[in-house]
């Protein structure tokens, strides 16, 4: 018996290759001056309770748990985004804990920056963000640029400059290599059976380069279904990239920073 073998490539963007070269330039600028470079990821929901977790750990004895994943039987269903600062070498994981629309994603965004980011960076006048294309951070999601220029760029006073990666690129993101990663391989095999326990892995994992990380429970509730005009997109402050238009966009704020 033989398992099937993910060799085959699916239909390709024609311009995978291109977006990627021009992420590396900016970013590469940014960390050579000093300035802010800030790697987002969303991961995949986990329900929290005693569940299989997938992978293997050691231990003696293996953990009994429930024959069956029945969302009824979980204390919770946590929603990790992930945001990695690549000239700080550190990362934050944000746990939400209700429905998490690209508002969330935003807000801890806003947060990282009011409780990490202004304090490293007092100086820096942009920030350049990291994202793939899928997924509530994604360049599809309507809310997407509204929230991220509204409570983002309007309230840090900065312009932030989105890049995201194309389909079928993400694991070039940084943060599924230098965040999610590890934090995948400290939980593999061990059940989450409450939200502390996967904030205590998401704070565990440790690399020879020095990775830390953050790990907090956000019991917020986002608003959800809220409609976006075509006039409240063209009001946003949004210049249009001569490459990739739509992975590359920088967003400027409508006010100035108190």
């Amino acid at each position: 018996m033989k398992a099937n073998v993910q060799r085959r490539a699916g239909a390709s963007q024609p311009d995978r290759d291109r977006p990627c070269a021009d992420i590396e330039q900016p970013k590469h600028a940014l960390l050579a001056a000093g300035l802010p470079v800030l790697s987002v990821d969303t991961q995949k929901t986990e329900l929290i309770g005693n569940f299989k977790n997938a992978g293997r750990s050691w231990c003696q004895a293996a953990d009994d748990v429930n024959d069956h994943d029945v969302a009824h039987d979980a204390v919770g269903k946590a929603r990790p985004s992930g945001m990695y600062d690549l000239q700080q070498h550190c990362g934050a994981i944000y746990v939400g804990t209700a429905a998490d629309p690209p508002q969330f994603a935003v807000e801890m965004i806003a947060r990282w920056w009011q409780t990490a980011g202004q304090a490293v960076f007092p100086p820096a006048t942009q920030l350049l963000i990291l994202a793939a294309a899928g997924g509530r951070n994604g360049c599809r999601p309507r809310m997407w640029k509204p929230q991220l220029h509204e409570p983002g760029a309007d309230r840090l006073g900065r312009e932030a400059t989105v890049c995201h990666y194309p389909r079928g690129a993400s694991k070039g993101n940084p943060s599924e290599q230098r965040l999610v990663g590890p934090i995948s391989r400290n939980w593999a095999g061990k059940p989450l059976r409450t939200f502390e326990t996967m904030l205590a892995y998401s704070r565990g994992p440790t690399t020879v380069t020095g990775l830390r990380v953050k790990a907090v429970l956000v019991d917020q509730v986002s608003e959800q279904g809220r409609p976006v005009s075509a006039t409240a997109m063209q009001n946003l402050n949004i210049q249009v990239a001569e490459v990739c238009p739509k992975w590359n966009y920088p967003i400027r704020p409508r006010t100035t920073c108190p």
